[in-house]
């Protein structure tokens, strides 16, 4: 009986590493994978914006509205796009989720973007940043569980989200924070 209880035991203690081993092995993987580089969405004009294309450069990710306050920090991110063209992506999102503020089709955000601020960086396709419908890219920048760094609650439109040239979040900046204010710009000198 004893012979068989030593037995069990060492069984269960086998049975256990292996566990923990599959645990560590799903948990690197999983930590391998968590970059902007595994994201890819639409732009406003149907085509795929592949996060993996910008490897090497910062990414200033930030959710748009055409009817917001906060709109003319279009030409603030647009300053700062041409800037840092060498080492900067600017990729704006325009999303609908804060106050109805952004109601228009994929065509009149970028035909209103082109006209007023002459809009020349990268735009997604309208997503939605929050709730259960949030694009997955945004799930990503939000939650530290996916991005390792921070959780941030996306209050308003204009919020900004840092990457760094490795594809991992550096920061988040809400609404009120400018483009081109010191606080993003450090990061890109």
């Amino acid at each position: 009986m004893k012979k068989i209880f030593i037995f069990l035991l060492a069984a269960g203690a086998f049975l256990q590493s292996c566990t923990n081993m599959k645990k560590e092995q799903s948990q690197e993987t999983s930590n391998a994978m968590k970059s902007i580089y595994d994201y890819k969405v639409e732009s406003l004009e149907g085509k795929e914006i592949n996060f993996a294309d910008f490897k090497g450069k910062k990414i200033l990710i930030v959710n748009t509205a055409s009817e917001c306050g906060f709109t003319p920090q279009y030409a603030d991110l647009e300053e700062l796009s041409q800037t840092y063209k060498d080492k900067l992506v600017v990729i704006g999102f325009p999303a609908n989720n804060f106050g109805g503020q952004e109601p228009g089709s994929n065509e009149d955000i970028g035909a209103f973007c082109q006209k007023n601020y002459g809009v020349t960086f990268p735009m997604a396709a309208k997503v939605s940043v929050k709730g259960e419908d949030a694009a997955p890219v945004f799930e990503y920048l939000s939650k530290k569980e996916l991005n390792g760094v921070k959780n941030t609650t996306i209050l308003w439109n204009f919020t900004k989200f840092l990457v760094d040239e490795n594809g991992k979040l550096v920061d988040s900046f809400i609404s009120t924070t400018k483009p081109t204010d010191e606080a993003i710009t450090k990061h890109l000198k």
